[in-house]
């Protein structure tokens, strides 16, 4: 095997084949170990979402990003809802607002069809 194959001459090296493929492969599980995947956790809204069970999703979403999980917050509109976009608006930003000692807010609120999302990380 070659160790140095820039040096004049280059160097080389025998080893057992076998042994460095098992080296390299426990090396990568190791490295592997030691990452953290991000998870995307998700809580659903309705624009006439009353304070209390904002308050009490918001304590969920508190503890999904003290977990250091990312948040998506949606608010889900339905027939006549769709009206009333902007209170769906205030919704996902009373949730930010309450949230924003922990987490930023990483996409502002944005319609995609018939549901508005925004998507909190926590912070570093």
């Amino acid at each position: 095997m070659e160790i140095a194959p820039d040096a004049r001459p280059p160097v080389c090296k025998i080893i057992d084949y076998g042994k460095y493929l098992y080296e390299k492969k426990k090396k990568e599980k190791e490295a592997k170990k030691k990452q953290h995947t991000v998870t995307v956790k998700e809580l659903r809204f309705r624009p006439n979402t009353d304070d209390h069970d904002l308050e009490f999703k918001t304590r969920h979403a508190r503890e999904f990003i003290e977990g250091g999980d990312k948040v998506k917050a949606s608010v889900q509109f339905r027939g006549r809802d769709m009206l009333y976009t902007e209170k769906g608006e205030l919704v996902l930003l009373k949730l930010a607002k309450s949230l924003e000692d922990i987490a930023k807010i990483e996409s502002k609120p944005n319609m995609e069809g018939r549901r508005m999302i925004m998507i909190l990380a926590p912070m570093k």
